[in-house]
């Protein structure tokens, strides 16, 4: 398992990161509308639909909404402040603060949503759509001045979760020895969890010194600590779905890794909240 996890690693990081610098911005934003219509075929499960027919068509909706969003905005928005951007960032960080509590009171919280399949979807939604939203605000921004300036928040952005997923996941080999949440995922740990910031921390710290971000850093502390943190809260969420839906991954697309829900889980949280810290709450870039 731990061979396949990291031959696939090596497989679609360097994937990730050409997207990021190569694709053109509507090429870029395709591929996400792809990733997320994915996403939603995999969250159909979670909502608890059982065939096939009702799942894709929940991901033919879910790239249709997105695709009618993308058509509305301008192109190469120089900020933010676009109204299906801006609502969808900010209920993105309501429904993630909403997200803590569910987690932090599972499996009671669960008696509030677990037989209501609009309410899952709803979820789902909130899970989804903020995402692609924050996926393509951060790399449009100054897109006409500068190719790239988007594509190095992104990279920023998705090495924080990665440095967190890695230190966890190696501290938590290590030393782990408290559970972080045993009724939502047995096997985090609160020192996994620490690893997890100061490995994300390091992280954001050499990366500032190598890449051109031009914010002040203690804005980009904060956002990179939240973001942090919420990419902790994405992964315990998609598991305490996958608990309730009695599976032990979304879905088998990547080898190794289970579904994409699976792979994004935490970036589904950490760059809406990243994006509306830093384009919204702190008015930067």
């Amino acid at each position: 398992m731990l061979k396949s996890r990291l031959i696939t690693a090596f497989i679609l990081i360097p994937l990730v990161i050409a997207a990021l610098f190569w694709l053109p911005l509507s090429g870029f934003a395709i591929t996400t509308i792809a990733i997320c219509m994915l996403a939603a075929w995999e969250w159909g499960q979670l909502a608890g639909m059982a065939t096939r027919q009702q799942r894709v068509w929940l991901a033919l909706l879910c790239g249709l909404l997105l695709a009618a969003m993308l058509f509305t905005l301008p192109s190469y928005s120089h900020d933010a402040h676009q109204p299906q951007l801006e609502s969808s960032l900010w209920a993105a960080l309501g429904w993630w603060v909403v997200a803590l509590f569910l987690v932090l009171f599972y499996p009671a919280s669960a008696a509030l949503w677990r037989g209501s399949r609009p309410l899952r979807l709803l979820f789902g939604v909130l899970t989804i759509v903020p995402f692609f939203c924050g996926m393509i605000a951060l790399r449009q921004y100054h897109y006409d001045i500068d190719h790239f300036a988007g594509a190095w928040w992104l990279l920023f952005v998705m090495l924080l979760v990665w440095g967190a997923d890695s230190g966890a996941y190696m501290f938590g080999r290590l030393f782990g020895k408290h559970k972080l949440a045993p009724k939502v995922s047995p096997g985090k740990t609160w020192e996994g969890f620490f690893g997890g910031l100061l490995s994300s921390a390091i992280i954001a710290w050499l990366f500032a010194l190598l890449a051109p971000l031009t914010v002040a850093p203690g804005t980009l502390i904060a956002c990179a600590v939240v973001a942090t943190l919420a990419s902790v809260l994405g992964d315990l969420t998609e598991s305490m779905f996958k608990r309730e839906a009695g599976i032990k991954d979304s879905g088998n697309l990547i080898p190794g890794h289970g579904g994409i829900l699976d792979r994004i889980d935490s970036l589904t949280a950490a760059v809406p909240v990243f994006a509306c810290l830093l384009l919204l709450v702190f008015h930067t870039l």
